[in-house]
């Protein structure tokens, strides 16, 4: 099994967690508020995590945010499209997606599920709602692939919610382990060269939440309903919240106001060149040439 490819499944568990300790919170150095945009066949959406933001929450190249109950917003979807070098890790958070591609997965995301796609070497891909109404909403991160990773073998995994780890502070607060290790609980996912934590946090009103964390991990969370304080700065609705990298910070400390859901996301960064033209993500562009050679001559996948 390549590398890459490793994963750790555990179902979700009632159990009930005391709460991590931090002594030396971060702070948050800067709130994004998103960019409105479209991809796919016109596919409304919000990218929380744009281009420009790469090097800073390396291994992160994107965040897209979707949610809408108007059809015309969704329904044409993502036909098929060509990816190579990183890793895509889709979470439906309502709404039915269905994936198909060039190695032969094919698979039905629905609500609470995961799909988690490394591209490799590259694959072709279509990302179509099976829905005519009603309200679709998720997020698509995409994660950088070291350098001796992007010509791998490309993989595919479905997650229903029920597969995805989980547990409950005694705080209250509802968490969802998608990738990582959070108070003892190891994610559906680990990864050796990026480490990335993606936890969904459900936070009841008043509610605190710790998560501890590498100094050298870059991260940042997305607030989707309510709103959080981190230290002494408040992160409302649809705001991306950076937080700071400090030398003597062992985690960050989240408290809610009012009933509130987030995405905390954290990555060891690869610190090597990013080359990208859309789809394709690589060290140089010799590298990027060559893989929309690759996609022209229909040898990508």
């Amino acid at each position: 099994m390549n590398p890459i490819q490793r994963l750790s499944l555990h179902p979700m568990t009632p159990t009930t967690l005391p709460t991590a300790t931090v002594l030396q919170p971060r702070q948050v150095e800067q709130l994004i508020t998103g960019q409105a945009t479209s991809d796919g066949a016109g596919v409304k959406l919000t990218r929380v995590l744009t281009q420009n933001l790469q090097r800073r929450l390396d291994p992160f190249l994107m965040l897209d945010a979707f949610g809408s109950d108007h059809p015309d917003d969704y329904i044409a979807g993502f036909p098929d499209h060509p990816h190579r070098g990183f890793e895509t890790v889709t979470y439906m958070i309502a709404g039915r997606m269905q994936h198909r591609d060039s190695a032969g997965h094919e698979g039905l995301l629905e609500n609470g599920g995961v799909q988690w796609m490394t591209a490799g070497r590259g694959v072709i891909h279509s990302e179509i709602p099976q829905q005519q109404e009603g309200v679709m909403e998720g997020f698509q991160l995409w994660l950088n692939l070291p350098g001796r990773d992007k010509m791998s073998q490309p993989w595919y995994r479905d997650f229903k919610a029920a597969e995805l780890p989980g547990f409950v502070t005694d705080a209250g607060v509802v968490v969802t382990v998608i990738a990582g290790v959070s108070h003892g609980v190891t994610g559906a996912v680990t990864r050796e060269a990026t480490a990335p934590l993606y936890l969904d946090l459900h936070l009841p009103d008043g509610a605190s939440f710790n998560q501890p964390l590498p100094a050298q991990h870059n991260a940042f969370l997305y607030v989707y309903r309510g709103e959080l304080q981190v230290g002494t700065t408040p992160v409302p609705v649809q705001r991306m919240a950076i937080l700071a990298n400090d030398a003597q910070a062992d985690g960050v400390v989240l408290q809610a106001k009012g009933d509130t859901r987030a995405l905390l996301i954290a990555g060891q960064p690869l610190n090597e060149a990013i080359a990208q033209y859309g789809p394709f993500v690589m060290n140089t562009q010799q590298e990027l040439h060559q893989a929309m050679d690759d996609f022209r001559a229909g040898r990508l996948a």
